[in-house]
């Protein structure tokens, strides 16, 4: 049975910078929880906390039902995966995955058959009287996970394992994590500045900023549902279209975009569901927020029932293969839909654009939470 974690209260100061703002978090056993933000967010600093690399400032960890506040990194059953992989350059493969339990003084026999079992696991069970130095960064990587596997620790810490590879690379290696957990059911807790990592590989995500958690959910959630304007924008590739207006009643409830010269104003209608719960009175800032996937060409089949079509000059095309981005201009501001191939026309070109206004969301303009 693996170990949760409990983060009360937490806080981190360095030199009288305050890191870590009072975080509170619980982490159910078996979870693969992915601490998402931007550099210098604390997420890092966090993990290290729970490491034992760093000491608290306030606050307590309990890692199970034990409290590691003051126990060493040793004793905390952990094993942790660096971004630098921290390999020994003049040890063999095999004797890099079983550095700790030669310290340890494990038997010989324990030890090789922890390294037979893991390395076939990563793929690396030919590589074993190789040296770093003749591995690629995919299979150093493995390799440093195949030195914490093998200390079957309770919880799994990640710090940024993936962004020394190539693209190709992150994706693999992102499949072979996540198959990892998926048969050892060890708590892992993950730290990424990627979005699409966390995506794909958490069971739950929380998104940091500025040493605080604005919200920790389920990806489906975090990416349909943010709780503000901080998470809509950070999480999502392209990020959501954000778009500044006055809310309007009249015979229903609409955003309208400021005037702007040479262009129209716009009046998106807000579908029921949304409209019946804003209280917002009439010209109170609103900003609308809108998923570029949520803009088609006009035509196009919509999931749902609520449409609205405008139109406007192309700025930018931007093939990515399967989709095509579209940039344009609405108010002054650039948003992007994302269409098909087929469908895309020439910078310059007027285009009817289609928007599911059931898939848009509204943030107060001042506080910045979704309304």
């Amino acid at each position: 049975m693996a170990s949760g974690i409990k983060l009360q209260s937490v806080r981190k100061v360095f030199g009288g910078n305050e890191v870590i703002k009072g975080i509170d978090l619980v982490i159910q056993p078996g979870e693969f929880v992915v601490l998402v933000g931007p550099s210098g967010c604390g997420k890092s600093t966090l993990l290290n906390l729970v490491a034992g690399l760093e000491t608290l400032t306030s606050g307590h960890i309990h890692i199970g039902e034990i409290c590691v506040d003051n126990v060493p990194p040793r004793d905390r059953d952990i094993a942790m995966v660096f971004q630098s992989y921290a390999l020994y350059p003049t040890k063999t493969v095999r004797d890099n995955i079983t550095f700790g339990m030669q310290t340890r003084k494990v038997p010989k026999e324990e030890q090789a058959t922890a390294v037979q079992e893991f390395s076939k696991l990563l793929q690396i069970n030919t590589l074993l009287d190789r040296k770093p130095g003749q591995l690629s960064g995919g299979q150093r990587q493995r390799v440093a996970m195949g030195r914490a596997l093998v200390r079957k620790p309770e919880v799994f810490l990640f710090d940024e394992p993936l962004s020394n590879l190539d693209a190709k690379l992150r994706i693999e290696m992102r499949t072979e994590i996540k198959k990892l957990h998926q048969r050892l059911g060890k708590t892992a807790v993950y730290v990424t500045h990627d979005q699409i990592e966390a995506m794909t590989l958490a069971t739950r995500i929380a998104v940091m900023d500025n040493g605080h958690i604005r919200q920790f959910d389920v990806p489906e959630v975090i990416y349909e549902d943010p709780v503000d304007l901080f998470v809509a924008g950070f999480m999502g590739s392209p990020p959501m279209n954000m778009l500044t207006g006055q809310i309007r009643r009249g015979d229903r409830m609409y955003v309208e975009t400021p005037s702007t010269e040479g262009q129209d104003q716009l009046r998106f209608p807000l579908p029921g569901r949304l409209a019946d719960r804003v209280s917002a009175a009439d010209g109170h800032k609103v900003v609308l927020g809108i998923r570029p996937e949520a803009i088609f060409a006009k035509g196009s089949e919509l999931p749902g029932s609520e449409r609205f079509v405008f139109e406007r000059p192309i700025d930018v095309v931007e093939p990515t293969g399967p989709d095509t981005m579209i940039v344009f201009d609405v108010a002054g501001t650039d948003l992007i839909a994302r269409v098909r191939p087929e469908d895309a026309k020439p910078a310059g070109t007027p285009f009817l654009f289609e928007v599911d206004m059931d898939r848009a969301k509204l943030f107060d303009a001042k506080t910045g939470l979704r309304l």
